[in-house]
């Protein structure tokens, strides 16, 4: 609209923060993905000093790290990495469905913004083509939105 303030955020980490939370489970994925995000966050300016990797055992355990990490207050934005698969149990509804929700109240209770880059896919075929280095990656596009919502946050101030 004419007239009105826009704000919003840019694709640049010169002067950021940023803690990337990753699932050790389906590692093979999860490689990939945080390949993709460190890839983003050189891209865009970033420097390895200014990015925090810290490492879980699954994407049931993400938000809670997420969030520590989040309330720490050294971030601008934290990145979640995890990989679901389907199986042929009622597992999948369970964890997918609770890190979605644990992350999301994550970001709600910290005020810092929380990317959610889990993978909820139906077989490894999908996980693998979302998360291929040569397109499409999940991780970088995660850090692209954790990139842009850190500065729109800086943007808006306190």
């Amino acid at each position: 609209m004419q007239g009105a303030t826009h704000i919003e955020g840019t694709l640049d980490a010169r002067g950021l923060k940023v803690a990337i939370v990753a699932a050790r489970f389906n590692g093979f994925i999860i490689e990939s993905l945080l390949k993709g995000a460190c890839a983003a966050w050189t891209e865009h300016g970033g420097v390895a000093a200014d990015l925090t990797i810290a490492r879980v055992p699954g994407a049931f355990e993400l938000p809670v790290a997420a969030r520590r990490l989040a309330a720490s207050g050294r971030y601008g934005a934290v990145i979640a990495l995890g990989c679901v698969i389907r199986g042929d149990t009622a597992h999948f509804d369970y964890v997918a469905g609770e890190a979605a929700a644990g992350l999301t109240r994550a970001q709600l209770d910290t005020g810092v913004p929380v990317v959610f880059g889990v993978l909820t896919v139906e077989n490894v075929e999908q996980a693998l083509e979302r998360a291929a280095t040569t397109r499409m990656n999940k991780g970088g596009e995660s850090m692209e939105v954790a990139l842009e919502m850190a500065n729109l946050f800086r943007k808006i101030g306190a």
